[in-house]
C-alpha cells in the first residue's frame, strides 16, 4: 500500500508557472506507474499526465502536452508536475495516482492523494 499526499498548489495569474509535487510513502514506490489528474467543479475527472516507473516513459494529456512536464525521482519517493504557461482552464483540483499499470484510466489507479488546488486567474 502507499499514500499520496501533493503539495505546491496556489493562485497565480495567466501565463505564470506552479510546480506540484507528491511524496509517496512505503518502500514500493518505484514499482507504481505514476499519474496526475484533476477534476474541476462540475466536470469530470481529467487525464493530465503519467510516468512509467523507470521515468522514461511519459504520457500526457492533449490539453497540457507543451505545457506541463511530469518527472519522477525514486530515490526520493516523489513524483513531480511543472505547470508553465498556465491558462485560467487549468484551475482545478490536481491529484497524483499511483497504479500497477500504465494507464491513462483513472479507474486503473488504486491509490490516491487528497488533492491540491490551482487556481489559475485571468
Amino acid at each position: 500500500q502507499v499514500q499520496l499526499v501533493e503539495s505546491g498548489g496556489g493562485l497565480v495569474q495567466a501565463g505564470g508557472s506552479l510546480r506540484l509535487s507528491c511524496v509517496a510513502s512505503g518502500r514500493t514506490f518505484s514499482s507504481y506507474v505514476m499519474g496526475w489528474f484533476r477534476q474541476a467543479p462540475g466536470k469530470e475527472r481529467e487525464f493530465v499526465a503519467l510516468i512509467n516507473r523507470s521515468g522514461f516513459g511519459i504520457s500526457y494529456g492533449d490539453s497540457v502536452k507543451g505545457r506541463f512536464t511530469v518527472s519522477r525521482d525514486n530515490a526520493k519517493n516523489t513524483v513531480g508536475l511543472q505547470m508553465n504557461s498556465l491558462k485560467p482552464e487549468d484551475t482545478a483540483v490536481y491529484y497524483c495516482a499511483a497504479s500497477s499499470v500504465y494507464n491513462s484510466r483513472a479507474d486503473k489507479y488504486d491509490y490516491w492523494g487528497q488533492g491540491t488546488q490551482v487556481t489559475v486567474a485571468s
